[in-house]
Parts: structure tokens; sequence; C-alpha cells
């Protein structure tokens, strides 16, 4: 099957924003400083470019998140972890696809999109994960609208992000040759070293 062309514009992106930043002292992971600018900020750079739409997906400091992107509340009255930003996420969804990549993660890859895409298509099937080459990263996966409602039963069932896409037959994207766009941080001393590292 030949894959089919990719088009941005079918792409709404989501930044999962919504923990709890318990390594953070419980501060906001997202709106913490990397080289002088919010961490979400980094996010939106790298990914606005691949997607038509971005939401962030987050449970406090709106207004802060509203400067970057339209924002949503992933509607749960606890931390219930990504997938309740997943399953808002797309219920919110207008496009065809949804990309999701978390706020800790400050350059993805600048073709996660379209080549999440084409391992989707290729397989035939409504979502892919992108693969490190040494684990799958299901927090960086790209969705078929279509399945917001067995996100939201997957939900309600505590689901594991991982282990819903697995039910969900879900293809993978080899991103092999470029895993360290995948180091997230998870620290304040884990940002600093980026920092020394990347200027």
């Amino acid at each position: 099957m030949r894959a089919a062309h990719f088009n941005r514009a079918t792409v709404t992106a989501a930044i999962l924003a919504g923990g709890a930043g318990s390594r953070f002292g419980g501060r906001d992971k997202g709106l913490e400083l990397l080289g002088g600018k919010p961490l979400v900020a980094h996010v939106l750079a790298a990914i606005e470019a691949q997607a038509g739409d971005v939401l962030i997906c987050a449970n406090r400091n709106e207004a802060q998140y509203r400067q970057y992107a339209r924002t949503l509340r992933d509607g749960t009255p606890d931390l219930r972890g990504p997938l309740a930003g997943i399953s808002a996420a797309l219920a919110q969804c207008a496009t065809q696809w949804l990309l999701t990549v978390p706020v800790d993660c400050p350059r993805p890859p600048p073709n996660l999109a379209a080549r999440l895409h084409a391992a989707a298509i290729a397989s035939a099937s409504t979502l892919a994960v992108a693969h490190d080459g040494e684990r799958a990263q299901p927090l960086f996966a790209l969705y078929a609208r279509g399945l917001a409602e067995s996100a939201r039963a997957a939900l309600q069932a505590d689901a594991a992000v991982w282990r819903w896409q697995q039910d969900c037959a879900a293809a993978q994207a080899d991103f092999a040759d470029c895993a360290a766009a995948f180091d997230n941080l998870n620290t304040p001393e884990e940002m600093r070293r980026w920092e020394r590292e990347h200027g």
C-alpha cells in the first residue's frame, strides 16, 4: 500500500502539561525556565510547524499557558496522568489526527508527526507510537480522532497509556536515528545540564 501524503493541516498537536511537578517542589514543570524561556515554549517551537493547530492540556496556570496556545483542562477532579490529557484532547480534536508530546521534552524530532503518520498508514492503524530504538515512547504518538471514545473508556478503567495503545494495536515508528530527541527533563538538575549542553 502506498503511503498517503502527509498534510500538517490534518493534525492537531497537544502538549501534555498536566503533571503534578513533584520533582520541582510542586511547581508547574512546563512553566519552569529553560535557557531563559518556559519549557512549554521550547516544545511549542518544535511542533507548531508539524500541525495545523496546537493546544496545551493543563490542570492549572491556564492563563499563563494561554499565552502560548489554546489551553484545555483534562476535566478530571484529580491528577489522572497523561491519558486524561490525551482523552480530553481527542474529545476536542477537530482534525483527522491528534499528535501528542510531553511538556518536558524540549526538542522532539522535527519530523515526528510525518513519520508517525507514515507508520500508521503503512500498517493501516489508527494509532502510531514512537520507538527510540530501545523502548517505546508512549507520550509521543499520533491518534486518529475516532479513538476518542476508546480513550475515554480506558481512562475510566484507569488504564496505563501504553496498555491502551497496545489494546488498540498501535503501529511503531522507528526513531532510533534520533533517540536523543526524546530526552525528557524530570528535575531542575536535568534542566541545568541541558542548558550547559545546548547553550
